[in-house]
C-alpha cells in the first residue's frame, strides 16, 4: 500500500470486500449460495448439541403454526407426565378422582393436573399424601414459570421488528433509455410506513482463475439506491452500460457462469423506530430478458392512487436494443 492511501482504497483489500463475506469455499461452490427467503445454504457442524442448541432464537424465529403447535405438544407432554406421576402416587393419592379402571384414573389425573398448571383449582380434586402435594408444588412451580416464558416469547415474538418487503419473483432485462437495465421490482407488504430504504445490489458469477472455477462478486450500480418514502412501489435499476460487470454479457453466458444477484435491503420501520433489514437473490434462470415490467398503479373512485401488490411479477415481451451500452452524455 502506498504511503497515504487509506486502508479501504487498497485495491487487494477492494477485491477481498467483493466476496460479501461468503468466503472463498462457498464461492467455488455452483448451487445457489442464498434462497428467495434470504438464508444461505450453509450448515453448521461440529459445535456439539448443546453449543448448537439455541433455544430461544429458535422459538423466536420459527414460524407461527410451528410455534404454537410446539406449544401445545409441550403443554400436553407435562399433563401426561404429571398425571403418571400421580397415578404412581397409589389409588387414593387424589380424593375424588377415583374410577374403576386404570383409563378412568388416568383421565382424572390429567384434569387435575391441568388445573393445577394452571392454577384454577375447582376443588373437587385435592391431593392426598406428602408425595402427591409434593408432586403439586412442583407442577405449580413449573407452571407460573412456563406461563411467564410462554407470556415472553409471544410478546417477543410480536415486538419483534421486520420488514415484510415483497419482491418480484423475478428480474427482467429490459430496454431502458436507449440502452439495457437490470430490473426488479419490491413493495411493502404491510401498512406501515418504511421510510430512508437504501439498497446494495451485488452479482456473483463462476469465472476460471488459475485453472480453477471461482466466484467472482461485483458491485452493482443503481440508478438510485436510496429513497426517502416507501409509500409505492420501487424499481431498481442497473444500468448496463459501459463500467456495469454484466456489459457485453449474453443470456447464454448469464447461465454458464451460474450468474446470481444479491440483494439487501435497510429500512427505517416507523411503526417500531427501528432498523430492518431483508434480502434476497435473483438466479440466472430467474432473469426474463426482452421483458419490461407492466404498470401496478390505478386510480381509484375517491382519488387515491391505488398499488395492486399482486400483480408486481406481471411483465410483458418488448424488443431489446442491439449492445447494451447505454448513450454516453
Amino acid at each position: 500500500m502506498r504511503p497515504g492511501m487509506n486502508l479501504r482504497d487498497d485495491p487487494r483489500n477492494r477485491e477481498l470486500n467483493r466476496d460479501l463475506g461468503l468466503d472463498g469455499r462457498l464461492s467455488e461452490q455452483s448451487q445457489r449460495m442464498m434462497n428467495r427467503d434470504g438464508s444461505f445454504n450453509v450448515k453448521r457442524h461440529g459445535l456439539g448439541w448443546r453449543r448448537s442448541i439455541h433455544l430461544y432464537h429458535v422459538l423466536l424465529t420459527m414460524s407461527w403454526p410451528r410455534f404454537f403447535v410446539l406449544i401445545l405438544c409441550g403443554y400436553l407432554f407435562v399433563n401426561v407426565v404429571f398425571a403418571m406421576g400421580y397415578l404412581l402416587c397409589g389409588p387414593g393419592a387424589l380424593a375424588g378422582g377415583e374410577a374403576p379402571d386404570w383409563a378412568g384414573r388416568f383421565v382424572n389425573a390429567f384434569f387435575f393436573s391441568v388445573q393445577t398448571v394452571a392454577t384454577i383449582g375447582y376443588g373437587k380434586m385435592t391431593p392426598e399424601g406428602v408425595a402427591a402435594n409434593l408432586l403439586v408444588a412442583i407442577e405449580a412451580l413449573l407452571g407460573l414459570l412456563g406461563f411467564a416464558l410462554g407470556t415472553g416469547l409471544l410478546f417477543a415474538r410480536f415486538s419483534r421488528p421486520s420488514a415484510h418487503v415483497v419482491f418480484s419473483r423475478g428480474a427482467v432485462i429490459a430496454p431502458y433509455r436507449g440502452g439495457r437495465t437490470l430490473m426488479f421490482r419490491i413493495a411493502n407488504g404491510r401498512s406501515n410506513e418504511l421510510t430512508d430504504v437504501s439498497a446494495v445490489v451485488t452479482v456473483g458469477r463462476l469465472a476460471e482463475v488459475g485453472g480453477r472455477m471461482i466466484r467472482k462478486f461485483d458491485a452493482l450500480r443503481l440508478e438510485r439506491d436510496r429513497i426517502v418514502f416507501f409509500s409505492l412501489q420501487w424499481v431498481l435499476v442497473h444500468p448496463i452500460d459501459r463500467a456495469s460487470p454484466l456489459a457485453g454479457m449474453t443470456e447464454e453466458q448469464f447461465r454458464a457462469s451460474k450468474l446470481e444477484v444479491f440483494v439487501l435491503l435497510t429500512a427505517m420501520d416507523e411503526t417500531f423506530s427501528q432498523v430492518v433489514h431483508t434480502r434476497t437473490s435473483y438466479r440466472f434462470d430467474e432473469i426474463d430478458w426482452g421483458a419490461k415490467f407492466r404498470d401496478v398503479h390505478s386510480a381509484g373512485s375517491d382519488g387515491a392512487l391505488r398499488l395492486d401488490v399482486s400483480r408486481l411479477d406481471e411483465t410483458e415481451t418488448v424488443v431489446l436494443p442491439e449492445g447494451d451500452a447505454w448513450p454516453q452524455g
